[in-house]
């Protein structure tokens, strides 16, 4: 993390963070909730042993573009020794702004290997990687985890704190445990009780789908800042709605049909220039095209057709021909 990316933390503006997501976090998508005002952005998580392989395409989840500053990279691993020497690598070819490690990850591919969330069963294990990744790189080391691995062991102020003293410089907690997966409810309380626990900067993330519950979590908890995921799905203007929340002026409405679909164009133009293959990139956007025209009326109906396209023009009359029916319901 840049010098001025730790100052948007401690001088009270409360930066919004995009979240680390598998398969949505990636740079064309990052770049539009930048241009939304995301704060903010996070890589994909990425394999430290794939990162040490040179596997090459682990390190295409790597690579961003300038415009994307400040940005992290986010790894995952069980091998303190294997995450210091990725770290070093991500630094040192890819130079991101800070480096930060996921404990929070539930798949259970990846707890299966003992990452991700599944490094929470293990906290001396926790520290071990920290400290490794911490004394292998220069940049900033911060952290993500969820509240405990099971609602047995739910202690996220005792695993927020041996994260700190094992040298995290930002911690963001996702308050569910591994066990809730992405159900039921995140409890701000326990990112409340980390923040007036911790002396480094503290993250909230959880049950972020309005800008006005971005408002509402920095009011229950005093977090320093706030990462945003699953409500980003298909809503990059979620950013300028929280921003707006947070300041105290009016929200912004979402977009409206051809507003929205301008704002799929711009991702999906994006997304072929970043993939250099269309066809590709446009399979891969199919599920962004299913989020962005959710709750739209029989928004079903052109979801069918836009899962089968593989052309970026045959989306663009998909979306035009919904456009022009939509017109004609109204007059």
């Amino acid at each position: 993390m840049s010098s001025n990316a730790i100052d948007l933390l401690k001088r009270g503006s409360v930066p919004l963070y995009l979240a680390p997501q598998a398969g949505v976090s990636e740079s064309p998508f990052r770049r539009l909730c930048r241009s939304f005002g995301a704060d903010v952005v996070v890589s994909e998580f990425v394999s430290a042993e794939g990162i040490r392989r040179h596997d090459r395409r682990t390190h295409g989840y790597l690579r961003f573009n300038d415009e994307e500053r400040p940005i992290g990279i986010q790894i995952f691993g069980a091998e303190p020794e294997a995450m210091a020497e990725a770290a070093r690598l991500v630094e040192e070819v890819y130079e991101p702004d800070f480096l930060d490690i996921n404990f929070g990850c539930p798949v259970k591919k990846v707890v299966n290997r003992n990452g991700g969330s599944g490094c929470l069963r293990d906290l001396d294990l926790v520290q071990s990687i920290i400290r490794a990744v911490k004394s292998a790189i220069s940049i900033p080391t911060t952290v993500k985890i969820r509240s405990g691995f099971t609602e047995d062991t739910r202690d996220p102020v005792g695993i927020a704190l041996r994260c700190q003293d094992a040298g995290a410089e930002v911690l963001t907690l996702h308050a569910r445990t591994r066990t809730q997966m992405y159900g039921g409810h995140a409890n701000w309380d326990e990112i409340a009780a980390v923040k007036a626990a911790l002396s480094i900067p503290v993250i909230g993330n959880g049950d972020v789908w309005t800008g006005e519950d971005a408002r509402r979590m920095h009011d229950h908890t005093g977090c320093d800042g706030i990462m945003i995921a699953r409500g980003s799905h298909g809503a990059p203007w979620l950013f300028s709605q929280a921003r707006a929340a947070l300041e105290g002026r009016p929200v912004p409405a979402d977009p409206g049909a051809a507003e929205r679909f301008r704002i799929v164009i711009e991702h999906a133009r994006l997304a072929i220039a970043w993939e250099d293959d269309e066809e590709k990139a446009m399979i891969e956007f199919r599920k962004h095209l299913g989020w962005y025209t959710k709750g739209l009326p029989n928004g079903r109906f052109l979801r069918q057709e836009l899962f089968a396209v593989t052309k970026l023009e045959e989306a663009e009359r998909q979306l035009e021909r919904y456009l022009a029916q939509v017109e004609q319901v109204a007059a």
